[in-house]
Formats: structure tokens, C-alpha cells, sequence
């Protein structure tokens, strides 16, 4: 038999290669191996992504090459961008250049309240804007529910509240829209690291792709940091009637005081415990639109079958009632008083 599979961590994806960490160095001090993936995992359908534990074999120690043989059971997995085992996600937008969308940041947030783990809000480049406005901001997503920090990578405004965040122990991950200054940010707070950062387009003020892969990075010991590339538009839950639970504002009324009907969708149609008095009631209104219009595609196209708690009205979906909340019919009610009669 040869030699045990090393333990190791995928710290980056490169084409069909990845780059994993190992736990202890091997030969000749070696820590970190550029491995192929076992054709067997592949037949199995299981994918690698940064954050993975892995086992390692057939390695040469004097190339530094080796084959991931074993996928670790993860605990969780962030689909865009892709990174498994993640503790925490950090959502980082700018407050300008470009300018602040509430909606594409609603996304963002949707998407990482559905890992189940801790958020973070980061609104970046604080600098660009009046202290006032910024403070605006601040108490604006308290009332939706995050506790946001206003760092600035040029001034330094921030950072160090930041870093201490991100040096607790495990997994963060940074994500959000391109050109917001995610990687300008690690290299403020860990300058050797030297990340290539680009400026936003001056015609379309949208954010340039500099970050190309998903990369673990270390900034303490047992803490790690994730930089991703930007993208703009985040995928909406598949299922539209979850959308409530990755509102924080809404779950914490909802756990309060219960709509009248379970499938509510939250529209401030009667029996309706939300109303429409909160901030990002318009947006979930778009959000929750959009969710219905992609679930209408999908069910034209075949693609999956009714979602539970809706049903199809003409060429929409809307909600499907509760069969004891259902009156009966005047005909069927006066047939049952004439069955009644002796």
C-alpha cells in the first residue's frame, strides 16, 4: 500500500487545477501542491470549490504536483461566488463610484442570508461622501437589520474595525459588486498582498473585473478571507415564498405577530401582518415579482413543477388557499339543509 493521503485545504481553483494548502508541510518543507482531481470524483458528480477539505495522493513532492483523491463532507456551500465551509459572509458595496443601488445590494444581502451564516455589511469608499450622508446610510441598514461598517481604504476610516472582524476564526468570504474595492480593502489591511486593483469605468461608472478567481487568503491564525470576483446581478431564492425569511426586518415582525394566512406573500393584502410601512417594502415587491416571473418561466418551459403554496391563475402564480379557510358554496349549503330535513 502506498503512503496516506495528506489532509489539506482547496485555497484556489485554476482551470481544471486547484492549489491546496496541506496541513503539515511534507518533503523538502513543501506546504502547498497544484493537484489534478481524481476521475472518480468527477463519475461520482462531485465538484471541488475553494474552501473544500480534501485528501491528497500521488504526490510529487520535488514537482510539487499531487491528485485530490478524497472531498471532505462540507458544512455549507455559498453558490456565487462558490466557496464551501464558509462561516461568515461579507457583504462589501460602495456608497460611491459607483453609486449605491439598493436593490442590486437587496440581492446581495438575499443571497447571503440564505447560507444560514452570520452577514457582515461593509459600505466602502466612505470618503467619496459627506459625513451626514454617510451616517444616513448607517442608520438606513439598521433599520433593515444589519449593524454596517463605513470603511474607507484611502483614508483608513474603518479598517481596523474590519480587521478585527475578519481575524476571528474561520472562513469569511467577501463578495458583492465589481469596482466596489474588495481587494483594495485586504490590501489595507494586509499590504503584502499586493492584490491587483483596477478604477471604474469613467463612460458606464461600473465596476472593471480585476479579481479573475475565488483565493483564500490568511489573516490570522485560524482565520481566513476569501476575495471573489465582482459580479452585478445575484440569483433570487428558487422559491419565492422564502423570500420573507431572508428579509431580517420582516422575519423579526413575522416572529412578533403571524400573518393571518401561512402562505402570505407580504403585499399588504388583508390579514397581513407587514404592511407596506418599511423600508424595503418596494424592493421586495420587485424582488418577490421577479421570483414569480422566473418561477412562471420555468413552469412554461418545463422545467419544474408547481412550487408548494402557490398555484397557476391564468398566465400567473398567486397564492393557494387554505382548503379550511374555503367557504362552501350557497348550492352546496342549501342541499345539505335538505339532506338534513327528516
Amino acid at each position: 500500500m502506498g503512503p496516506e493521503p495528506r489532509p489539506g485545504l482547496v485555497v484556489a481553483l485554476l482551470a481544471n487545477y486547484c492549489w491546496v494548502q496541506l496541513d503539515e508541510p511534507g518533503a523538502d518543507g513543501v506546504e502547498r501542491l497544484l493537484c489534478t482531481r481524481r476521475t472518480r470524483l468527477g463519475k461520482s458528480g462531485q465538484s471541488i470549490h475553494v474552501g473544500d477539505r480534501v485528501r491528497v495522493d500521488g504526490i510529487d513532492w520535488t514537482a510539487g504536483r499531487g491528485a485530490v483523491a478524497v472531498l471532505e463532507p462540507r458544512h455549507g456551500l455559498l453558490e456565487r461566488p462558490a466557496v464551501a465551509n464558509v462561516t461568515r459572509v461579507v457583504v462589501v458595496v460602495a456608497l460611491a463610484e459607483p453609486a449605491l443601488d439598493p436593490l442590486q445590494l437587496t440581492r446581495f444581502l438575499l443571497t447571503a442570508e440564505r447560507t444560514g451564516q452570520p452577514v457582515l455589511l461593509v459600505l466602502s469608499k466612505a470618503d467619496c461622501l459627506p459625513p451626514e450622508e454617510v451616517e444616513g446610510w448607517l442608520q438606513r441598514m439598521q433599520a433593515w437589520g444589519y449593524g454596517a461598517l463605513a470603511i474607507s481604504s484611502r483614508t483608513g476610516a474603518g479598517l481596523d474595525a474590519l480587521k478585527q472582524r475578519l481575524s476571528e476564526p474561520g472562513l469569511a468570504v467577501l463578495c458583492g459588486p465589481s469596482g466596489v474595492g474588495k481587494s483594495s480593502v485586504l490590501n489595507a489591511i494586509r499590504p503584502e498582498l499586493d492584490l491587483r486593483v483596477g478604477a471604474v469605468s469613467g463612460r458606464l461608472q461600473r465596476g472593471r473585473h480585476t479579481t479573475r478567481h475565488v483565493e483564500l487568503f490568511a489573516l490570522a491564525p485560524g482565520a481566513l478571507v476569501a476575495d471573489t470576483p465582482g459580479f452585478n446581478r445575484p440569483q433570487l431564492p428558487e422559491d419565492p415564498t422564502l423570500l420573507a425569511g431572508v428579509f431580517p426586518e420582516l422575519r423579526q415582525r413575522l416572529q412578533q405577530q403571524a400573518c393571518r394566512f401561512s402562505n402570505c406573500l407580504h403585499q399588504g393584502d388583508p390579514g397581513c401582518a407587514m404592511g407596506s410601512d418599511w423600508d424595503r417594502y418596494p424592493l421586495y415587491s420587485q424582488c418577490l415579482a421577479d421570483g414569480l416571473a422566473e418561477a412562471e418561466r420555468q413552469e412554461r418551459s418545463g422545467g419544474r413543477s408547481e412550487l408548494p403554496g402557490l398555484r397557476q391563475r391564468g398566465n400567473r402564480l398567486e397564492p393557494r388557499l387554505d382548503p379550511s379557510l374555503r367557504q362552501g358554496s350557497r348550492r352546496r349549503q342549501r342541499q345539505e339543509l335538505l339532506d338534513g330535513e327528516p
